[in-house]
């Protein structure tokens, strides 16, 4: 199963359309579209605008690949369960979100096993094309590390980066 999600906050329609238009041209059924109040007309297909939170944790466990926004609840919930992710950054241009975090997020995350970008809506379809041979990263546990959590423990306490 496919799972499509945009998060909690938007719609994301150029997300969506060309995902829609991807599985419809070649009969894909099994996906699940967390579409978050789309126009798209998603006849024919599995979706709602949001899930729970129990109900969206169930859709990545049965999802064989995720395709999303850079959100960063989504991707982590993909490294958790090493699942493959193909990410659309959402554009600040365009109205899609407050500012470009997502795309600063994903060219901090490009290379990473597992995630799969598409700059463009136009790369989306050859990426979805080959999602039976894309194989998600290590999985990474649920909590921060012992390292992190000192870091950050350190910054709040003394205002300061690590090795500053």
């Amino acid at each position: 199963m496919i799972l499509v999600t945009v998060g909690s906050q938007l719609p994301f329609d150029r997300l969506v359309a060309p995902v829609a238009a991807w599985a419809r041209a070649r009969n894909v059924r099994d996906i699940f579209f967390q579409h978050g109040g789309t126009t798209v007309d998603l006849t024919g297909f599995e979706h709602a605008a949001f899930v729970p939170p129990d109900e969206a944790a169930r859709l990545f466990d049965r999802a064989d690949a995720i395709v999303a926004h850079v959100g960063m609840g989504t991707i982590l919930s993909c490294l958790e369960r090493g699942k493959p992710i193909v990410v659309l950054p959402r554009k600040a241009s365009l109205g899609e979100t407050r500012n470009e975090h997502q795309s600063a997020s994903a060219r901090s995350l490009e290379g990473r096993r597992g995630l799969f970008i598409a700059w463009e809506p136009s790369e989306l379809a050859a990426l979805l094309d080959q999602l039976s041979e894309l194989r998600g990263g290590e999985k990474i546990g649920p909590d921060a590390s012992p390292e992190l959590i000192a870091a950050v423990r350190d910054f709040v306490w003394n205002g300061q980066a690590p090795g500053q």
